[in-house]
């Protein structure tokens, strides 16, 4: 099922100019538009915060000194998103990015994340998803892929039963063959990103890996098959820290050197 998003890109990057290239220069196909998704990511957080229960002010003073910290050293038109970042009370360790600079951290991500560098790795991850286009990203590749299978059902002649039937495996092939793999390789993207800009701020890049290592103790194993997850197994995750970690420490070095040496007091 691997050639069906390849058929579906290829078509439509042919008839739009809809393809260009990742922060780590991998290719994107991107069908929307900015204005359109950042106004999407706005009505989205705003729901949120109506929605859940938001910690304390001191929570929020944290995780935003962290922010600001990261959104500080992005280039001049990256800082220009309306960076903002909440906590929300809940015990699932968890962390989310909308589309226009729009974040969430759990109260339970602040059990995991207990030093101001663990959390930097965090945040810099999620920083990472927005400036590598990700929802737009995965919006484009959920539609192409579509498209694949409407094709192939049109021109394959399965709107019998059996067709029909057939058509279902192929899209439980398309859903565990090319999306969640590709939600994969959007998260050890923004792992490769936000270590980066994490160290770039002169939060310690090591940490990162400490993070992952925390949430295998917290999790004891619980986490679904990596063929059918979303996200990269947290060993495969320390294993691409660990492989980029030699670049982000140059970075810090550089970054403490210049005086950047935050201090964000936890609560």
């Amino acid at each position: 099922m691997r050639w069906l998003r390849p058929l579906a890109v290829t078509a439509l990057c042919a008839s739009i100019a809809a393809c260009t290239t990742s922060p780590t220069g991998r290719s994107q196909l991107l069908l929307l538009s900015d204005s359109e998704l950042n106004e999407m990511g706005r009505q989205a957080f705003t729901q949120y915060q109506q929605e859940l229960p938001t910690a304390g002010q001191a929570s929020h003073r944290y995780v935003q000194c962290i922010a600001d910290a990261i959104v500080a050293e992005l280039p001049a038109e990256q800082r220009q998103l309306d960076w903002q970042i909440r906590v929300f009370e809940s015990e699932q360790p968890n962390a989310f990015a909308l589309p226009g600079g729009y974040m969430g951290v759990n109260t339970g991500m602040l059990d995991i994340a207990t030093t101001q560098d663990q959390l930097a790795s965090v945040i810099g991850h999620e920083i990472g998803h927005v400036l590598a286009n990700h929802a737009n990203e995965r919006a484009s590749t959920e539609s192409a892929t579509s498209l694949g299978l409407s094709v192939i059902s049109s021109t394959s002649g399965m709107q019998s039963a059996g067709g029909q039937q057939l058509m279902g495996v192929l899209g439980m092939g398309a859903q565990y063959g090319i999306v969640l793999p590709f939600s994969r390789a959007h998260e050890s993207e923004a792992d490769v990103i936000g270590l980066d800009l994490m160290a770039q701020a002169g939060f310690n890049p090591r940490e990162s890996v400490t993070l992952w290592e925390n949430m295998q103790a917290a999790t004891g194993g619980g986490a679904p098959p990596e063929w059918m997850s979303t996200h990269p197994g947290q060993g495969q995750r320390i294993q691409g820290l660990q492989g980029n970690m030699d670049q982000a420490l140059a970075l810090y070095e550089q970054a403490r050197s210049n005086g950047r040496t935050p201090n964000c007091p936890r609560p």
